[in-house]
């Protein structure tokens, strides 16, 4: 029997990656809305409850207003912010710890946030493991494509005579107040939130995240820090790969929904890194895995990897 599938905000660029994964796919009906209630409650409340999952790609105060008149039986996957930090919600990076097992009984999920996803997928394993400790004081720099900016963004780097400034990476939110801070610091295991310097350039799709740490700063050997994330990603969209293999362009990955990371450096100065799509593990790709995970489907199916 197929798999009954609603997206509330499915207009969004979030929304219409996830519709053109899943109508690709024969274990999925897509349930829709006709444009003129596509945004009425009662509309969108008897089709969640029609559904088997639901995907909420909608702005925080919407999300939660959705997830409100969502049946409780019903799988909901929020790729918002609204539920990242909040109890009741599970959230939905299967790849570390146990989170794997609570998505699979979960009927509430939070999608990661995509800069949040490259530092999680590098500093959450270490901070388990003891490599790094819990009062680690560090810093984040993150360079995405611009469709994470949603269809506004898009509008401002694809006009023709657009602004001049786009032409070159520009940093945001240098006030350390950045909305995914919350979730880097918490689902981490971190006392303090990191330093994060995000930065947007003039490339559609893709992400490459660093964390540089002093040997200072470590408890094992640098040396161990790859052993650390090949045992964290045995499975899963996750893989470790060597220094060497590491493709370090930010858009090494755009239109996939899968992540590399390394470990670059030196034994004295160490560089953590990933790369993958802001789009793809970075929101879209994610909450299909997540989907897949909660209605029993194969975890990586429909997934580009």
């Amino acid at each position: 029997m197929a798999i009954k599938v609603f997206i509330d905000g499915s207009a969004g660029t979030t929304g219409l990656r996830i519709r053109e994964r899943l109508a690709l796919r024969r274990d999925v009906e897509l349930l829709t809305l006709p444009e003129a209630i596509r945004k009425h409650p009662a509309a969108r409340r008897d089709a969640m409850a029609a559904a088997d999952a639901a995907f909420l790609c909608l702005p925080d105060a919407a999300a939660i207003e959705s997830a409100n008149l969502a049946a409780p039986d019903t799988a909901l996957i929020d790729t918002s912010t609204a539920h990242r930090v909040s109890e009741g919600w599970d959230y939905g990076f299967p790849e570390l710890g146990d989170r794997r097992a609570r998505i699979r009984v979960s009927k509430r999920v939070a999608n990661p946030g995509c800069h949040a996803s490259g530092f999680l997928a590098l500093a959450e394993p270490l901070v388990r493991a003891g490599a790094l400790d819990a009062g680690a004081q560090l810093s984040v720099f993150s360079l995405t494509g611009y469709t994470g900016g949603g269809k506004a963004m898009i509008a401002d780097y694809e006009a023709e005579g657009r602004d001049p400034a786009l032409d070159a990476p520009k940093p945001y939110a240098l006030g350390q107040s950045h909305k995914h801070l919350p979730e880097m610091t918490k689902i981490a295991g971190l006392e303090t939130a990191p330093v994060f310097v995000p930065v947007v350039a003039d490339f559609p799709c893709g992400m490459l995240v660093t964390v540089p740490l002093h040997r200072s700063q470590l408890q094992v050997p640098p040396e161990e820090l790859g052993d650390i994330y090949r045992d964290c990603y045995r499975t899963g969209a996750v893989r470790y790969v060597e220094a060497a293999a590491f493709p370090a362009a930010a858009n090494a990955l755009a239109g996939r929904d899968d992540m590399l990371v390394s470990v670059q450096g030196n034994g004295e100065r160490i560089v953590l890194m990933s790369v993958f799509d802001n789009l793809g593990k970075g929101a879209s790709g994610a909450a299909i895995q997540n989907m897949n995970l909660m209605t029993g489907a194969d975890e990586l199916l429909g997934l580009v990897l």
